[in-house]
């Protein structure tokens, strides 16, 4: 009796571990640190290594090749044993377009090894995984990654791509970039000597450089105004070609989230877009491959910094470009992000932030007509406990107490060939933009779990009634609703205004029986339909149906009682569904 209890508590305490598993720490096949940051080689490895793992599945795909040669990898996650990945509403999902925005990339990565770890163990993932297809691409721009990782930057230096490219016109590429003067590994903040300065090394801490009084001091005789030691120079660097300027034409020089093919803007309308839409490897390469994959319906774009849900459009003459319907469906996704991501805001791009022509998420959009954000990870409203930015002491404070200092560099008084004197240090590359590691893995999951969500939202039909009706003389009247229970439509607004691929269509077919009349109801509960004039058996649907919806459409079929039909609505962005019926009285 006693080993019997001692089995069965022992079973109970494995089930209820295997429950707390499944619920919190679920299993890996695949070790991989998520409070730190990968350079390129190590994407690629935790890439190989994620697919060498789970290869029922993912599986890798190159597209194509960077400027300097760095291979882009394309992951697709799709369990082939609910069906082939085309056949299936599919997500696009990438990040590190602009190379300094490095979290993107350990967020898509986090992505794909969540959603494998969980399938199988969180119902609800598993649901997402067997019935959608993700693609994902972890760097845009793996050339600006390495450059970030490897060469002395900035929290805001090697957005670019690495093509050279002559940004001050004098006829040489990339020849003036940035110098590392204290030899830290980064570009920090540089302050000239100066009798008549704008700012002073704080009393209370010397790290701070304050801004002295600009009113006049009281009584004064002579110069009334106060006078600090230091002018702000800059970022750290020399004049290397001896043009007058510091740092002017660095490595690269232009901006890939502005070379996309909608609303494109030449370099005198829109800095950095490059010579034509498409014109750089990168962009072209997932450009083409995008254009393959119409099952497409959601995407996503991990950017930093500022903690935005960002959509479009990018300039306010294309506002008229999202319907009330498609706002709502916009709508309805980031106000769960806003929920879901602490201090994130919903964005309108050129309302909110700024004007940007050839943006990728636009691109999608306004010329695919899938539904995309931009989510900018990462805010400084994260650092304070009340959630409000950080002050300038209070950021000095969060660095010195639990970053240890690590993120910056004390000041240096150097000899600089044209300046004189000047202070550099300050912020390192790391200092902002991203989380620190050990808030990672948080925000990581955050804006994994949004972008699940938005997945979620992709349409998913079933035919939600078949009514027959007996009209006598082998006539029948045929009601078929069909129902997205889903808030993505199988159609955009934009996509069916614009004839944007291919329209849905309704089929029915039968050996025994002929097609009449078709056509759509224009009220689900309604008497009346509207009959195409041509093949009545295929209805294109161009409108295709509603998210949260339910469409009706209604034929005339000729036929003995009895006979079989086989009714099937298909198009690129869902699943097809297909049901059979008998001619006979609904009952």
């Amino acid at each position: 009796m006693n080993a019997l209890r001692r089995t069965t508590a022992l079973l109970t305490l494995a089930l209820l571990s295997s429950s707390a598993i499944a619920q919190q720490q679920l299993p890996a096949k695949v070790e991989i640190a998520w409070n730190r940051f990968y350079n390129y080689p190590e994407v690629l490895s935790i890439i190989h290594r994620l697919v060498g793992a789970y290869p029922e599945l993912l599986t890798v795909e190159e597209i194509g090749r960077s400027v300097q040669g760095r291979p882009l990898l394309v992951v697709t996650l799709c369990n082939a044993q609910t069906g082939a990945a085309a056949t299936k509403p599919a997500m696009w999902i990438d990040g590190n377009i602009h190379g300094n925005e490095i979290q993107a990339t350990e967020t898509v990565l986090y992505s794909i090894d969540y959603l494998c770890r969980a399938h199988g163990h969180v119902p609800a993932l598993t649901e997402l995984v067997d019935q959608s297809t993700f693609y994902f691409l972890a760097s845009v721009n793996p050339d600006g990654r390495a450059n970030w990782f490897t060469q002395q930057n900035n929290p805001h230096t090697s957005r670019t791509g690495m093509q050279p490219t002559d940004d001050d016109h004098d006829g040489t590429k990339d020849e003036d970039g940035p110098d590392d003067l204290d030899g830290d590994g980064s570009i920090g903040q540089m302050w000239r000597k100066d009798p008549l300065g704008t700012h002073r090394r704080s009393a209370r801490d010397p790290r701070i450089l304050e801004r002295v009084s600009t009113e006049p001091k009281p009584g004064a005789t002579g110069d009334p105004l106060e006078h600090g030691e230091w002018s702000n120079g800059g970022q750290e660097g020399i004049d290397n070609d001896g043009d007058g300027r510091i740092n002017e034409d660095g490595p690269g020089g232009y901006d890939m989230n502005r070379n996309w093919p909608g609303d494109w803007q030449p370099e005198h309308v829109q800095r950095g877009a490059g010579d034509y839409p498409l014109c750089f490897p990168e962009t072209l390469a997932v450009a083409q491959w995008i254009l393959k994959h119409p099952n497409i319906a959601a995407g996503q774009s991990y950017h930093n910094a500022g903690g935005m849900i960002l959509r479009g459009p990018g300039a306010d003459y294309r506002e008229g470009d999202y319907s009330s319907e498609d706002r709502a469906t916009y709508d309805a996704i980031s106000t769960a992000g806003a929920e879901m991501l602490p201090h994130y805001r919903p964005m309108v791009i050129f309302k909110e932030l700024y004007t940007v022509h050839g943006g990728f998420v636009n691109w999608l959009a306004e010329s695919l007509g899938i539904i995309s954000f931009t989510n900018e990870l990462w805010s400084d409203n994260r650092i304070l406990q009340n959630g409000r930015e950080p002050t300038g002491e209070e950021m000095i404070r969060w660095r010195d107490r639990l970053l240890f200092g690590q993120t910056t560099s004390d000041w240096k008084e150097l000899n600089h060939p044209d300046y004189g004197t000047v202070l550099v240090g300050g912020g390192t590359k790391w200092s902002s933009r991203i989380p620190p590691p050990f808030m990672l893995e948080e925000e990581a999951h955050r804006n994994f779990a949004f972008t699940a969500f938005h997945a979620q939202q992709m349409p998913r039909l079933r035919f939600s009634s078949v009514e027959i009706t007996p009209l006598g003389d082998a006539l029948w009247q045929v009601t078929v609703a069909i129902a997205n229970d889903h808030r993505i439509p199988t159609r955009t607004v934009r996509a069916s205004h614009k004839k944007i691929g291919f329209p849905d269509h309704l089929t029915i077919a039968g050996a025994d029986i002929k097609v009449l009349a078709g056509g759509p109801m224009a009220q689900r509960l309604g008497t009346t339909f509207e009959p195409v004039r041509q093949n009545p058996h295929d209805l294109a649907v161009e409108n295709g149906i509603s998210g949260l919806a339910t469409d009706a459409f209604r034929f005339i079929v000729q036929g003995r009682a009895g006979s079989t039909i086989t009714a099937r609505y298909t198009g690129e962005k869902f699943t097809s569904i297909e049901q059979t019926f008998t001619l006979a009285p609904s009952k």
